[in-house]
């Protein structure tokens, strides 16, 4: 494998086609596609600050790295990457890819980032201004997450998520085959059109929680009391450990919590209009 050191490039495509390419303390300059159509890369302490460095690359590995603004959209149509210890602050990064393992990263910027891709395992990850994240992502695994940013998991399936925090307005909407646990989601409207959602030991702050949902499970959950209306015309079996303020036109299933400000069934709710509604 080649090593580069301590140098500095800009301008358009200065390393195309590179492959078992080792790059130590590397600037990417003003420029386009330094690295792109390349493979078996690895950088480290590099700092990136033009426009798309990594495009259709595979197997490569960013450690102790910076994006800087400058180097949006840097990661798009590539494959098995692996980035840690990493500071990326250009947005739109994580495009179309397949294989992609975070570990210790930051993302202050992270709008329109992690669309269409696939097979994704992130660890201490804290991701900021995150609107429209992951949008029709499959096969995510997430632990020790930190998130703010709406509309994130849009159209998702198969995600497995842990130990999180999600600041997130609209999440989970669409989604298929999604498990969430230990974790603490705030935001309006979560998880609407859902199927197979999946939340144990979550605290959900924010009003209309959880409609339209089918297959919805919850399990020893907690309400903010700012979650009303919650579950309108979804099928369940929810465990909710606090006070709801209020349930409305549930469609069937059964809800068990300690108690309820309002229930609501009237002239709209949908058949086959049979939810049990319990108080533990």
């Amino acid at each position: 494998m080649k090593t580069i050191r301590n140098e500095e490039f800009g301008g358009e495509r200065p390393l195309f086609a590179s492959h078992y390419l080792n790059l130590e303390n590397v600037t990417i300059h003003a420029g386009e596609s330094a690295l792109k159509e390349c493979s078996d890369i690895i950088a480290t302490n590099c700092r990136f600050e033009g426009k798309y460095p990594f495009w259709h690359v595979d197997r490569f590995v960013v450690k102790h790295c910076i994006f800087t603004p400058g180097a949006r959209a840097a990661l798009w149509y590539s494959n098995d990457l692996e980035m840690s210890d990493t500071l990326v602050e250009a947005p739109k990064m994580f495009r179309e890819m397949t294989g992609i393992k975070l570990r210790n990263v930051t993302i202050p910027d992270a709008q329109e980032t992690l669309w269409h891709c696939r097979s994704i395992d992130c660890e201490d990850v804290e991701v900021k201004n995150a609107d429209y994240l992951f949008m029709h992502c499959t096969d995510i695994k997430i632990n020790r997450w930190k998130q703010q940013g709406n509309y994130s998991f849009q159209y998702c399936r198969n995600v497995e998520i842990s130990n999180a925090v999600i600041d997130s307005k609209d999440a989970f909407w669409n989604t298929e085959n999604v498990t969430v646990t230990d974790s603490k989601l705030t935001g309006e409207y979560l998880g609407w059109h859902s199927c197979n959602l999946k939340l144990v030991r979550c605290h959900i702050s924010g009003t209309q929680p959880l409609c339209y949902a089918k297959g919805l499970i919850l399990e020893d959950c907690t309400f903010d009391p700012d979650c009303d209306l919650a579950f309108e015309e979804s099928e369940l079996n929810a465990t909710v450990n606090s006070v709801i303020t209020s349930v409305k036109n549930p469609t069937s299933g059964i809800i068990r919590a300690k108690g309820y400000g309002d229930i609501i069934l009237d002239v709209n709710i949908k058949q086959p209009a049979d939810c049990i509604i319990e108080t533990i």
